[in-house]
């Protein structure tokens, strides 16, 4: 496998990274042929993918992160081989941002992204001043607030795009106090706020359901494209043959069928071509820089 001498070097180039994620289960020890998928919020799925590609004679391991910035930076330093949290978007800022060559491999699925309150029952009873707390990181702070803009709250400039900011808020009739916090931390905003936007998978993992939100945007809209969520490898990777026979696996009906019992309705499985999903990632990238 030519993945095998690349992950011996990236191993002793990485020795800093290392132990900062040896928190996450990534150390120096990690066996020659491994391959080691990066995840955020370890789905049933995962487990179920790592037992079909035993039996094809294939040793893979699940690491969960629990920041959204290491997944792919221990990809890029090669402390895993692959990662499955992210969309679009914020693969293509991620790159921008660090001069990284992450590629998408296969689409796994779209989760609509929420306005949820523990306060309000809808969208209507959000009272004028009120503070409402969005995701800090690019991509998922863009989005918020076209989610916001669908919910009739605020108005945006045109040229904002998927990467908005505050700043780029043109009309707030109810005077609300967006406040951007890192992404994991916006359920726990809700004690202190009127109302938060979620991604889907940090809802799910902080016990509140989609059908929780006072709104929602609409995972099969053309607008949701870029928030398509993949699996990842380094660009230099992604032909080798037991990475596509992941992919592979990930497709299979058995992984496909856990997908959808994990999910629980709150992602809707995407199956794109790669072609597309490079052309979709190359479209961000010109967008965004």
């Amino acid at each position: 496998m030519k993945l095998a001498l690349r992950r011996a070097a990236a191993m002793s180039a990485a020795a800093a990274l290392a132990v900062l994620l040896s928190s996450c289960g990534l150390s120096d020890s990690s066996a020659e042929g491994r391959i080691r998928i990066g995840v955020n919020g370890a789905d049933p799925e995962w487990d179920v993918l790592a037992e079909e590609a035993k039996e094809k004679g294939l040793d893979v391991k699940i690491v969960n992160f629990d920041d959204y910035q290491l997944p792919n930076r221990a990809l890029a330093d090669g402390d895993i081989e692959l990662n499955a949290f992210q969309h679009l978007a914020f693969l293509s800022k991620f790159n921008q941002q660090n001069g990284t060559d992450i590629v998408p491999l296969t689409s796994t699925s779209v989760a609509p992204m929420g306005l949820y309150s523990l306060k309000h029952k809808s969208v209507a009873d959000l009272p004028d001043g009120a503070r409402i707390a969005i995701p800090n990181d690019p991509s998922n702070q863009g989005r918020a607030l076209l989610v916001l803009r669908e919910a009739k709250l605020i108005g945006l400039r045109d040229k904002a795009g998927i990467y908005g900011t505050p700043d780029d808020i043109t009309d707030n009739p109810k005077h609300l106090k967006i406040t951007p916090v890192d992404a994991q931390q916006t359920p726990r905003t809700l004690k202190d706020t009127a109302a938060s936007v979620i991604n889907s998978g940090v809802a799910e993992q902080a016990g509140y359901k989609i059908e929780q939100a006072i709104y929602r945007d609409d995972p099969g809209s053309a607008a949701t494209r870029p928030y398509v969520n993949v699996v990842a490898a380094r660009a230099a990777d992604k032909d080798d043959p037991d990475l596509r026979e992941i992919v592979r696996i990930y497709r299979s009906p058995k992984v496909q069928e856990a997908v959808r019992k994990s999910s629980g309705g709150a992602r809707y499985v995407v199956d794109l071509p790669r072609t597309e999903l490079e052309q979709e990632l190359g479209r961000l990238t010109k967008q965004g820089s």
